[in-house]
């Protein structure tokens, strides 16, 4: 079987191997991968940007979808021609993250799913929706399971409440859809009128560009007569957050997600001068996945790809997602 290595830094030295077909140990289970979304912890890997560390070579990528191709003795979460995904986090099944969880996240401190077949333990995978296609079901592990932490386990988001989405990536995309389906009010925020009128499309109720409004806080206060707003989706990091401070409502939340623009100080007294909630979202465990999976399927909603690509064209996706021109999600379709 066929599956990319990292054996240096930098998307050049993506190289695919042919390595050996696999097969289950006891309670592992063996997954023909279909589809493969991308993140942008994934250029940050590949280019030496996320830790300089790792143990190469190394297969990156952590959100894959794919069938059940053979079973190992003891596993019975699931049979041949199941169609599955993969935790972000294989080890982290439910309750508190803790460190030995976070460091089971594929595609970094242990190998991702960017091959034809991988190998899991049962406990780390779930059923897709039957409505999503594989394609769909890939951009789930990550994306689609942080914004649901974010708003509706971290957030504890109602219906009528209000919620602030920063940009138009995979992340904030699932934050939009999830909060329209909660009943919630969504302001967007994006650099592109052409990506706010699509975020309107989906259910966006205010779209602000903030390109030609820079001072977008004091937009989104103007809007909330003053108040602000319940929930932000902070995807952007230091030179974002002081304005989703200023933004958010007395005793509001803000769902700490990205650092997108850099590190930097931020002034705390804001914080806690408007009793703040300020929650760091490491994506979520499997009951989450599992949670958010039953609401799709119940809503029948649809993850919002932007672009498939063939498994040879990973470098080019790969650049796509440097680009930042994408809205929602770059998917590699694994044939």
């Amino acid at each position: 079987m066929r599956a990319y290595e990292l054996r240096n830094y930098g998307i050049e030295h993506l190289t695919m191997a042919e390595r050996p077909d696999l097969q289950p140990g006891p309670g592992q289970v063996v997954v023909r991968v279909r589809a493969v979304s991308l993140n942008f912890r994934d250029t940050l890997i590949v280019k030496g940007l996320y830790s300089r560390k790792l143990r190469l070579p190394l297969v990156p990528c952590s959100d894959a979808a794919g069938e059940v191709i053979a079973v190992g003795d003891g596993a019975k979460r699931f049979r041949t021609g199941d169609r599955v995904a993969a935790n972000f986090m294989p080890a982290w099944g439910e309750g508190r993250l803790t460190d030995e969880k976070a460091k089971s996240a594929l595609g970094a401190g242990v190998e991702g799913v960017l091959a034809e077949q991988v190998v899991f333990d049962q406990q780390a995978l779930v059923q897709i929706p039957e409505i999503l296609s594989f394609e769909e079901a890939s951009t789930l592990p990550c994306a689609g399971v942080t914004a649901w932490n974010a708003l509706m386990v971290a957030g504890g988001l109602r219906a009528s409440e209000t919620v602030l989405v920063l940009g138009t990536g995979g992340v904030s995309i699932f934050a939009l859809q999830f909060a329209r389906m909660a009943g919630a009010l969504v302001m967007i925020t994006s650099s592109s009128d052409e990506k706010l009128a699509r975020a309107r499309e989906l259910g966006a109720d205010v779209g602000i560009n903030y390109k030609t409004t820079p001072d977008w806080e004091e937009k989104v206060r103007e809007l909330t007569a003053r108040r602000g707003v319940d929930h932000i989706i902070e995807v952007g990091g230091a030179e974002t957050l002081p304005k989703s401070v200023r933004a958010a409502r007395f005793g509001g939340h803000i769902a700490l997600i990205g650092n997108l623009t850099g590190r930097g100080g931020v002034d705390i007294v804001p914080v806690f001068m408007k009793a703040l909630r300020l929650s760091g979202i490491l994506v979520g465990s499997r009951e989450m996945f599992e949670d958010m999976n039953r609401a799709i399927a119940h809503s029948r909603l649809h993850p919002v790809i932007d672009r498939v690509f063939a498994f040879d064209q990973l470098p080019d996706a790969l650049r796509y997602m440097e680009s930042g021109s994408h809205f929602g999600k770059i998917v590699i379709r694994v044939d």
